[in-house]
């Protein structure tokens, strides 16, 4: 499975972006899949993921502000990222599991470049 992020950029403060990643060589419909994000000298945290039947999860400091959703007829993962703070700057991953994962970095089997998202104040 080959995933590709995109969808990052520069934007200020309150400010919405949507990330996208595009996924290939799998049955898409069978993956998990997850968006991770890691900033410089920090851990790889977990922000959210929509299994593979449905059922979206998020990191409970990040509810209600960003939203994933996933268009399996064109293998495409999205995170809708609104009300941005500078502390969302990072680089973004999404990550695929097949079948069930438990959103662990270290458990997901596919990883993407990642896109980077700056978050002026």
């Amino acid at each position: 499975v080959q995933l590709q992020a995109s969808g990052g950029g520069l934007v200020q403060a309150g400010g919405s972006l949507r990330l996208s990643c595009a996924a290939s060589g799998g049955t898409f419909s069978r993956l998990s899949m997850g968006w991770f994000r890691q900033v410089p000298g920090k851990e790889r945290e977990f922000v959210a993921g929509i299994g593979w039947r449905g059922g979206n999860t998020y990191a409970d400091s990040l509810k209600g502000r960003f939203t994933i959703s996933r268009d399996n007829a064109k293998s495409i993962l999205y995170l809708q990222m609104n009300s941005l703070e500078p502390e969302d700057t990072a680089v973004y991953y999404c990550a695929a599991d097949l079948l069930s994962t438990t959103w662990s970095s270290s458990g997901m089997n596919y990883w993407g470049k990642g896109t980077l998202v700056t978050v002026s104040s």
